[in-house]
């Protein structure tokens, strides 16, 4: 248990601030502040002292020297339980202090405020914040340490319920927290850096600045627990960004799919719908309106398409809302709704709606590195989307695509990218026809593709997100009716996968580069 009698208080957010210092004034408690902190709890009738009147010496440097002082430090790392530590800073004159309310400078807000210069988000790199916050966590036994707003009526309750003391539990947490802030507050600084001054893509240990967004109701499955955090510095169109305006809340499955999904939908410029199914599209079109798009989209697989998650790269209007509001839908996400579409589809109680209040095309996207978590490791690899020209394609069969077939293989390869792997499509016009997703080998994705397919595939291209390691998987495009294959190239076998387009006079083109998704 720890006696609160003295507190230093020095925040940027003042949310709730002096009500906080007058409660703690009434419990006896002795204030020191600083800077504008001090200005606001004098101004508004709370006795405190000012931090130059503890040290002896003056805020310096515009304001850059405040509490960095051995008045300030040692009353903070004293150990209580130690008498040395007592005797000492009892002969050097320095009182014990019992609780730093500490937040730091807004270097997120700066950073993200437009117009602001390098100069200016260097000056909002806190020093004697974090040295504080630090210095009383790590005697977390005798200090508590208090760093957000949120934690104010918390550390108030206890200090009343136990006579102005509070408990070692209570003083773990609030340590806890305080070490989790100045490690958010550093990544963030060098996740902005390094970019910057660095100009290392990959060093030597990865920062990662996020904030917690939601709690989630729970993760991939119903004994798991989850929660959703965000990089406070992405810009463009997520998740993150994002409003719920309907609906219960969210899972770990359909974030996972709503971001697959927008990560679709933003590739095409013309009007798009994507239906999303544990992680892969099992429908896609591209149309004149959304309600045509959608329409399409859905009737490519609608047996897979049950508790599906839908993106729409247009405005959900009240048309394509009564086609939604006929199917057991677990997410829609568009740019907006149409007043109306909302009223349709919140009569579904359950069907969440998302608006990401920004446009969903190709100049939106965020293009920024990607991690994923393995057991005790991370994997981090650049975001690169190839783009490709269709002069660039590289025709390697006696006949040639025509200008319609290098537009639909075009939309197959767009499609193609984001099915993980082992994927291969087939497409007809602007909109996907069969899907064949994650198979171990390609010739069975070709297959899947095939019996996936809610309309005859004879007419209709293929894209591959690899290179065929044989040539069945051309037959089995052939056996199916297709006139035109997209693929990478690059296999020992390229040449038996040739001769068996020009045998079914299919045209192929490469190229040359790979779009596997293996997560």
């Amino acid at each position: 248990m720890v006696k609160i009698k003295r507190a230093i208080i020095s925040v940027s957010d003042k949310t709730g601030i002096v009500d906080f210092a007058k409660q703690l004034a009434s419990m006896g408690v002795e204030i020191i502040s600083t800077g504008g902190t001090y200005k606001l709890l004098n101004d508004s009738g709370v006795k405190v002292a000012e931090v130059s009147d503890v040290t002896g010496f003056p805020e310096m440097l515009d304001g850059r020297v405040k509490t960095l002082h051995p008045n300030i430090h040692a009353g903070l790392l004293a150990r209580r339980d130690n008498p040395e530590h007592m005797k000492a800073i009892k002969e050097m004159k320095i009182k014990p202090i019992d609780m730093v309310v500490v937040n730091l400078y807004p270097f997120k807000q700066t950073v993200l405020k437009e117009g602001a210069t390098f100069d200016d988000i260097v000056e909002n790199i806190d020093i004697g914040g974090p040295s504080m916050i630090r210095a009383a966590a790590k005697n977390y036994k005798s200090v508590a340490v208090v760093t957000d707003p949120n934690q104010y009526e918390m550390v108030i309750g206890n200090m009343i319920a136990k006579d102005g003391e509070l408990d070692e539990k209570i003083l773990g947490r609030l340590m806890a927290q305080a070490f989790t802030v100045t490690a958010n507050y550093d990544a963030m600084i060098a996740a902005k850096m390094n970019p910057i001054l660095g100009k290392d893509m990959f060093p030597s240990s990865w920062p990662q600045p996020t904030e917690k967004m939601w709690d989630l109701r729970y993760g991939e499955n119903p004994n798991q627990k989850a929660a959703y955090y965000a990089d406070p510095f992405t810009t463009g169109v997520t998740i993150a960004k994002s409003k719920i305006l309907h609906g219960k809340e969210l899972s770990y499955n359909n974030i996972i799919d709503m971001d697959k999904a927008i990560d679709i939908v933003m590739d095409f410029e013309r009007p798009t719908a994507v239906v999303m199914k544990h992680t892969n599209p099992c429908g896609l079109a591209s149309d004149d309106t959304i309600a045509k798009a959608f329409r399409t989209a859905y009737d490519v697989d609608p047996l897979s398409a049950f508790g599906c998650v839908i993106a729409l790269n247009r405005t959900c209007d009240v048309e394509t809302a009564k086609m939604i509001h006929e199917y057991f839908v677990e997410v829609v996400v568009a740019p907006d709704f149409e007043l109306g579409a909302l009223e349709v589809l919140k009569l579904k109680k359950n069907i969440r709606l998302v608006e990401t209040g920004m446009p969903m095309g190709p100049q939106y996207r965020v293009r920024e590195m990607k991690t994923k978590r393995t057991q005790g490791g991370l994997l981090v690899q650049t975001d690169e989307d190839v783009p490709i020209d269709p002069k660039n394609l590289k025709v390697v069969t006696k006949r040639a695509p025509t200008e319609e077939e290098i537009h639909s293989l075009l939309f197959a390869w767009k499609l193609a990218k984001h099915v993980m792997s082992n994927a291969v499509v087939y497409v007809r016009g602007e909109h996907a026809v069969g899907i064949g997703a994650g198979q171990m080998s390609r010739v069975d994705s070709a297959k899947i593709a095939s019996f996936k397919a809610n309309e005859p595939t004879q007419g209709c291209v293929m894209a591959s997100d690899a290179f065929f390691p044989f040539r069945d998987a051309v037959d089995a495009a052939a056996q199916a009716g297709i006139t035109a294959i997209i693929q990478p190239g690059g296999s020992i076998r390229d040449q038996e996968s040739i001769d068996a387009a020009n045998e079914a006079n299919i045209a192929m083109v490469f190229t040359g580069c790979r779009v596997f998704r293996h997560s």
